[in-house]
């Protein structure tokens, strides 16, 4: 059976907490928060450096603006859809409710490769985008970040796009966040996410008498997010044992020196060929006994198919839908507890809200505030879901959509009826 669409398991997964809050919920707003508010395709046709004009589609996708406006990255992949987004969309509208910031959920997307860009073709790219954009990317109604294929120099594009589209010096507000300090980006917004994980694992694994000191680790994914927490996991004593990307994988039962491995990355594009390991497969490293698996790539890696072969004593969802709803069953039927995504991975979206805050403030945070909240923040909720997750015995996938679901209706009923 083919597995299903990131639309689907997003829809999976909210019925879910639909049936479970039956007799709790107005139906009527259990029905509102099904539709996502606003679906946008807008095509672009940028004139990169060969002189020629390329068409390609974007899509801007609002899924609810109950809590605030809506909270996304930007995303630019070759096979992608609206529904892709779409579904990308929703999981943010319970990631921000979660963890507890005045944001509804986002996402947007452009279809194509970013690997096949010049860094002039990229750039060039974006600020279409962006120009093209300009009527849905505000403070109030839309506010994009990075995500895959997309990074904090991307970001920069895109306001000094926006603030030269309005003939002024900067933007009025936070119109994006992530982006370079400099330009009004806060300091510790790129490794947010990655350290938001590495709270949630730290925690999670104490529930199951492990300590991270010794604990053996492997991650699907080092890039922004993989290779932060493998770096933060590694600080504080565990065994980063394998580590996988796009191109290749490699493995080390002692433990691979990650400083030494993110060089050779940034060297070669890829952790294939790290000289201190061997060459694994990039499917057999999910199947490796460890204390946790971080997949920290793309959606739908886990499922159906090799849920009954992962060893891992404990999942921990650094990505966005990773795990299949098949693969869940499976996995909890073997005992296996998952962090989940819009749990796991907040840590991001709860320090742009930070950038947010410090923008429409016009203050500046340090380095180390940011980091203080984050761990606050993410460990609270993180305790709040486990015991939710306990008392009402379910998955801890299962509270975390609970408790965001309920807040959301909650914002619903505050606002009314009508318009």
């Amino acid at each position: 059976m083919a597995n299903q669409s990131v639309l689907e398991n997003a829809q999976f997964n909210y019925e879910r907490a639909a049936r479970l809050l039956e007799g709790e919920i107005d139906p009527l707003l259990l029905d509102k928060m099904r539709h996502p508010k606003e679906r946008i395709e807008i095509s672009l046709t940028p004139q990169l450096h060969d002189g020629k004009a390329h068409f390609f589609d974007a899509f801007v996708v609002r899924h609810s603006i109950a809590l605030g406006p809506a909270k996304g990255g930007i995303r630019i992949r070759p096979a992608m859809t609206l529904d892709d987004i779409t579904g990308l969309a929703m999981e943010m509208t319970w990631k921000c409710a979660l963890i507890g910031v005045p944001f509804g959920g986002g996402k947007s997307g452009i279809v194509a490769d970013p690997e096949q860009f010049s860094a002039y073709d990229k750039e060039t790219l974006i600020r279409s985008f962006a120009r093209n954009a300009v009527r849905h990317i505000s403070p109030l109604v839309y506010v994009p970040a990075p995500d895959m294929g997309t990074n904090e120099r991307d970001m920069g594009y895109i306001k000094d796009t926006l603030s030269w589209s309005a003939g002024h010096a900067t933007t009025m507000g936070c119109y994006v966040t992530g982006k370079p300090v400099i330009l009004g980006g806060i300091p510790g917004r790129r490794e947010a996410t990655g350290r938001g994980v590495t709270v949630c694992v730290i925690e999670a694994l104490a529930q199951i008498g492990r300590t991270v000191e010794g604990a053996g680790a492997i991650l699907q994914g080092f890039g922004n997010v993989g290779s932060v927490t493998a770096k933060s996991l590694a600080e504080r004593g565990a065994r980063i044992l394998g580590v996988a990307d796009l191109h290749g994988a490699v493995y080390n039962e002692r433990g691979l020196d990650v400083l030494a491995l993110e060089a050779h990355a940034a060297k070669a594009g890829t952790v294939k060929g790290f000289p201190e390991a061997s060459a694994i497969d990039r499917g057999e490293l999910l199947e490796v006994p460890c204390d946790v698996l971080i997949p920290a790539a793309a959606e739908s890696q886990i499922t159906a198919q090799n849920a009954p072969r992962v060893s891992a004593r404990l999942i921990a969802e650094g990505a966005n839908g990773p795990t299949t709803p098949k693969a869940d069953e499976i996995l909890a039927a073997r005992g296996i507890p998952i962090i989940p995504d819009i749990l796991c991975n907040a840590g991001g979206v709860f320090v742009s809200y930070l950038e947010y805050t410090q923008e429409t403030q016009q203050e500046q945070m340090s380095e180390s505030e940011v980091r203080t909240r984050l761990q606050q923040r993410i460990t609270e909720r993180f305790h709040q879901v486990r015991l939710l997750a306990e008392r009402r015995k379910i998955s801890m996938r299962d509270a975390a959509m609970l408790h965001a679901v309920k807040t959301v209706a909650q914002a619903l009923e505050a606002r009314g009826q009508l318009p």
